[in-house]
């Protein structure tokens, strides 16, 4: 009996599923059975969803970890980046003239900050006229206001219908701040830091205390997603060299999608994003001449080994800070590291800063330890030796570092912008 009622509780909600897709007119104009069949069948929605698996934005991690945080999931969370996206939430930074400090306006609500990618938070008119032309337009084409430059500076990527300016509303960096404590919170002056890279940037004289503004940390970086701000050759700490800043030709000729969206192959291309050893989108017509492959030396093995060059080189010479200690955060383990073999030293972008939750085996002295921590821990941080004092032209050569690793293409998303960014830091150490 129990089977029973099991039974007819699924076949009558599957039978109310069915007959709404039945009828003599659907919303397109034609049997609403046949306009779901446009999109719903093996070579659209069931294909494209298989290919979603594979996607490391299927996976969902961030999604829960980061849910709740208003600041974290406009680009962690679906319902965020709708919203985001949708009331055009500007990335400035706001001066409040009662405290003197300053908060970052490109947040969402509480109540929207949650909910796993999905199918709508990039196609957010899905299911209006139940036809093909749903998948357009995308929840925004428009052009960027880069949160690390709290909007003065603008990421627009007008090649094919400005798709790319979707993934770069997530794919840029995040704001490097001061400490709302020690100062009043807005973003560190990237342009100043260039201008005058002898100034100190902090003192391990003074440590956790004014007129410091930035105390260094482990995780003192921009965060993870600095494909899109390499890519349109925007954002780095654009020190004066030998090099000028220019973009190689992807910035203005090629989109996000035409690589990372390519014809799929084994379980890289289409929805799964993933770009790695599939080069179909390389040599489509109106590209290369000539088929680019993983054993092409003069457009992808030699700009990618004198990218690796140059990390390896700059990472020395800010290494060199910490005399015999190194400064940079190293990590072999490929699980741990997504930038693990990129770099001779396996460096990860992290400073190797004491910290017992994240860097337990951390090499230096934590400038501002937690009162969190228990009294072995502040013991432990005490035996190490005290951080170094920085430059502007040190800070702004681990940002232009962060910045270069974590694009993770080694310079095929912008080769220009990415030499030049190196080089110039490596001549101003």
């Amino acid at each position: 009996m129990k089977n029973l009622v099991k039974l007819f509780s699924f076949i009558i909600p599957a039978s109310l599923i069915l007959s709404s897709c039945e009828g003599p007119m659907g919303l397109s104009g034609k049997d609403a059975n046949e306009s779901c069949k446009e999109c719903h069948n093996s070579k659209v929605v069931e294909q494209k969803s298989t290919e979603w698996e594979f996607s490391k934005h299927a996976f969902g991690e961030a999604a829960f970890e980061e849910a709740g945080n208003t600041g974290c999931t406009p680009c962690h969370a679906s319902e965020a980046f709708k919203y985001v996206s949708q009331n055009n939430i500007p990335a400035t930074f706001t001066l409040n003239a009662t405290t003197g400090k300053y908060s970052n306006d490109y947040a969402t609500t509480a109540s929207h900050a949650l909910g796993e990618f999905n199918c709508f938070m990039c196609h957010d008119s899905l299911h209006t006229s139940y036809t093909f032309d749903d998948f357009y337009p995308l929840t925004t084409t428009a052009p960027v206001a880069m949160t690390m430059w709290k909007g003065t500076k603008t990421i627009d990527l007008t090649q094919d219908g400005g798709k790319s300016n979707l993934c770069v509303k997530c794919h840029q960096p995040r704001p490097l701040t001061k400490s709302s404590t020690l100062s009043n919170g807005d973003i560190v002056d990237y342009t100043a830091m260039a201008a005058n890279p002898t100034t100190v940037f902090y003192s391990s004289t003074v440590g956790n205390a004014a007129p410091n503004t930035v105390i260094p940390s482990y995780r003192t970086h921009v965060h993870y997603g600095t494909a899109g701000a390499v890519f349109a050759g925007k954002g780095g700490v654009e020190f004066q060299g030998s090099l000028a800043y220019t973009n190689s030709a992807h910035t203005s000729k090629a989109s996000c999608e035409d690589c990372h969206m390519a014809e799929v192959s084994g379980r890289t291309g289409g929805h799964t994003f993933y770009a790695k050893d599939n080069f179909n989108g390389c040599n489509v017509a109106g590209c290369h001449s000539t088929p680019i492959t993983s054993a092409s030396t003069t457009l992808w093995k030699t700009p990618r080994a004198e990218i690796k060059t140059l990390l390896d080189a700059l990472a020395a010479k800010i290494n060199a800070a910490g005399g015999t200690t190194p400064i940079l955060h190293s990590e072999a383990d490929p699980e741990a590291n997504l930038w693990a073999g990129k770099t001779t030293g396996n460096y990860d972008g992290y400073l190797n800063i004491y910290d017992p939750s994240s860097n337990a085996a951390g090499v230096w002295k934590n400038p501002a330890p937690s009162n969190s921590w228990t009294q072995a821990q502040k013991d432990a941080n005490n035996a190490l030796p005290v951080f170094p004092s920085l430059t502007n032209a040190q800070m702004g050569a681990m940002i232009n570092f962060q910045m270069a690793l974590r694009d993770f293409s080694m310079g095929i998303h912008n080769f220009n912008y990415t030499k030049a960014l190196l080089q110039n830091s490596i001549e101003k150490l």
